[in-house]
């Protein structure tokens, strides 16, 4: 702009500047791809965006000269010195996407800010694969080096390195396979669990692990610390490592595994309770007991270590003078939390930087989120989520514990799998939205921040139906199994699972989250990773999954507790006796992980919930309900006089009537809509010219209908006013849709 702007006179520059950064900043608008006929690959695409008849002819009588500096098309310059076919030039076929109309059409830009819902509310995104074939992908890590290298733990004790170009070296970054204690049953949850750089890794090449350890037959957790081999920038020297902290485990499950570096520099490592059921160490349970580091998030020092002790205790640690705890407990009364991530903040603002937020896998009727803070109590085991679960301890006013701000009972998923509030740049509408995920069920879930009230919002995220995700490269679909999220160094989202959870199973696949709904704008985004010595040979990444063309079924709707039912009192049902934990039940994922999980097939739908989990007494027969009347924008075909079966004349419900639809300007775009809303997820073509018959006892109630394809109903495309229409039945519009991808 600035570059352009130094070419006009004072005069041209006090009418005309305004007018050049309006058209120069339209590539950057969220309607570039149609502003400038991008969406159509066989019309190329425009050097200056779509406009107005009104705003052009303002523009060419004062500042027609400014196009000479925008476009080189010589066929526009030639038309300058003629208003008439030079606003025809650069007029759009579709006028409600002109420049500036577009700005002030509400149809447009009520949902600009939102990402895509489906009518349920349902946050429609899809997904990148970025790596595949591992076992049991537990983390992905970035050393925020400036290389954008990303590193990827197996459960068996491997670490691989992935290039900014998705490429794995050959050679893994790290490899104590041999020391790590697991199994390849389904569900162990012992192995490989966490990994962390250094703050300053990219000046002290120190790199910090989570594993599980046998040691004179007794089950340990290590933390240990390592270098980078100083012959190998891609490869960690194994012969450095250094323990930093063992602790005793009394069962093979609940072992924790998270590891991370707060803005503090120090490190937060956050462990299980000891497992088996219902916390049954000592007279309280590990997590109630601040003298164990059990059920715990700790917080050490280990900068400046290369002399004297391997870790010092933070000054401001909250029990630093309590004789009864020990100094390196930051907080307590956990269970097990899987997976926890500190919010980067507002990218501008920086409002909500610093909070921890974690996952705490429950018992046997709650998964919780929290954000974690210095000297807290979390409840467990006195509390499940809002539940009561230790009557005896959840009556003791002097806990003092700090509710979740959300729970979910395991009707809708029995393993909370923790996430990141998103700060990425790529995808603006997700910035805020904590984004989450259920082991067992495979749900994925989200979390907003209501600033006015302070509660947290839910909204489920499903993969885009239709053609959300219908774009190079994009799939719909994941393995249920979801074991980590992971931020990259640019702050982009990622999730990975598996559809065999076991430590030995190669069916481990990385994801990348995308919301199409809003990307940003070109070029904002762009990183350029610092460069990245490499001495072994980098295998090429290659996808294995494939967008599916399903018909989406409905999910069971159900009611998460966002709110407590009464701090300090026992849950109405009474004492509650805790249960045997996962023996001859439901089994649990890493950090409540299956022993007896079944293989799915790659879905990103939620399974159904199994039969029989209502009690007795509970269900009530529904009366058969009366004959409801359409809803507004409902649709139905019709063929020969009868209904049709997925072929026909489209006939659309309004204010009480059916009519027909007018085919002036009517697509497979806007067929796909129809289609859609008739459960068929292809459409073979859009008929016109009332190949189905004429519906000449209806009113035509659409007309110039102009759809993208994504809408729910026709009422919610581009269209004339509803029965304002010029044309007869003999141009009613019909469609034909397929089950199958097949020709007509």
């Amino acid at each position: 702009f600035y570059r352009l702007s130094a070419r006009l006179d004072g005069q041209s520059y006090a009418a005309c500047a305004g007018h050049l950064q309006d058209l120069l900043c339209q590539e950057c608008s969220p309607y570039a791809a149609h502003l400038y006929d991008a969406e159509d690959p066989s019309t190329p695409v425009r050097t200056i965006p779509g406009l107005c008849q009104d705003y052009c002819t303002r523009v060419w009588q004062n500042c027609r000269s400014i196009f000479r500096y925008l476009s080189e098309d010589r066929e526009l310059i030639a038309l300058e010195n003629n208003m008439a076919k030079f606003c025809h030039y650069l007029s759009l076929d579709d006028t409600d996407y002109c420049f500036p109309h577009l700005l002030a059409n509400q149809n447009l830009n009520q949902n600009l800010g939102l990402v895509t819902a489906d009518a349920e509310g349902c946050l429609q995104l899809c997904l990148v694969e970025v790596a595949n074939g591992l076992r049991n992908p537990v983390a992905m890590v970035h050393a925020n080096d400036g290389t954008h290298r990303f590193f990827i733990a197996e459960q068996v004790g491997l670490v691989w390195t992935y290039l900014p170009d998705g490429c794995r070296l050959e050679k893994p970054f790290l490899n104590i396979s041999e020391s790590v204690l697991t199994s390849p049953w389904e569900g162990d949850e012992r192995g490989f669990l966490g990994i962390v750089f250094h703050p300053k890794f990219k000046f002290n090449g120190k790199v910090y692990v989570y594993y599980s350890v046998e040691v004179h037959y007794e089950e340990r957790i290590r933390i240990s610390e390592f270098r980078i081999s100083p012959a190998d920038m891609n490869a960690l020297d194994h012969g450095s490592e250094r323990i930093i902290l063992e602790i005793e485990e009394p069962a093979s499950n609940h072992n924790g595994g998270e590891l991370l570096f707060g803005d503090d520099e120090y490190l937060y490592i956050f462990t299980g309770d000891g497992g088996m059921a219902g916390d049954p160490f000592g007279t309280f349970g590990n997590a109630q007991n601040k003298s164990a580091l059990l059920g715990k998030v700790l917080r050490i020092d280990v900068n400046n270590n290369d002399r004297g002790p391997l870790y010092r205790i933070p000054p401001d640690n909250p029990f630093i003078h309590d004789p009864m705890a020990r100094p390196e407990v930051y907080a307590y009364g956990v269970r097990n939390m899987w997976r926890c991530s500190f919010d980067r903040g507002e990218p501008h603002t920086k409002e909500g930087k610093g909070r921890l937020f974690c996952g705490d896998v429950g018992q046997n009727k709650y998964e919780e989120v929290d954000i974690v803070e210095k000297g807290k109590n979390y409840g467990w085991r006195a509390r499940e989520g809002f539940s009561c679960y230790d009557k005896n301890l959840c009556n003791n006013s002097s806990m003092d514990d700090v509710l979740p701000i959300y729970a979910y009972p395991h009707k809708m998923g029995k393993s909370v799998t923790g996430g990141y509030v998103y700060r990425g740049c790529e995808f603006p509408n997700l910035n805020g939205l904590y984004i989450f995920g259920d082991f067992m069920s495979g749900r994925l879930m989200s979390l907003k921040e209501d600033r006015a009230t302070g509660e947290w919002q839910y909204s489920e995220i499903c993969m885009g139906k239709g053609q959300t995700c219908m774009f190079p490269g994009l799939i719909n679909n994941y393995y249920q199994y979801i074991i980590s999220f992971a931020e990259d160094e640019a702050g982009e989202l990622y999730f990975m699972s598996t559809g065999v959870p076991s430590a030995t199973a190669p069916h481990g696949v990385v994801y990348k989250v995308v919301d199409t709904s809003r990307r940003a704008p070109p070029g904002k985004c762009r990183v350029e990773p610092s460069p990245v010595k490499v001495k072994s040979k980098c295998i090429p990444f290659v996808p294995k999954e494939k967008f599916i063309m399903k018909t989406p079924t409905p999910r069971p709707q159900l009611k998460p507790m966002t709110e407590a039912p009464g701090r300090g009192r026992p849950d109405p049902k009474g004492p509650h006796t805790p249960a045997v934990d996962w023996v001859g039940q439901d089994p649990p994922p890493p950090g409540d992980r299956s022993r007896t999980l079944t293989t799915p097939a790659p879905s990103g739908r939620t399974p159904k919930p199994k039969k029989g989990g209502e009690k007795r007494g509970q269900r009530r027969k529904k009366k058969p309900p009366g004959r409801a009347a359409p809803r507004n924008g409902a649709v139905r075909l019709m063929e020969q006089g009868r209904r049709g079966r997925g072929r026909g004349r489209v006939e659309v419900y309004i204010d009480g009537e059916w009519g027909t639809v007018c085919d002036d300007g009517w697509s497979s775009s806007a067929a796909t809509v129809v289609c859609r809303q008739l459960g068929f997820p292809y459409v073979v073509r859009a008929t016109k010219k009332a190949e189905f018959g004429e519906g000449s006892s209806l009113r035509i109630l659409l007309d110039d209908v102009q759809c993208s394809g994504q809408e729910r109903t026709l009422l919610e495309c581009s269209h004339a006013d509803v029965g304002t229409h010029n044309c007869s039945h003999e141009e009613d519009a019909g469609v034909v849709c397929s089950r199958e991808e097949v020709a007509d």
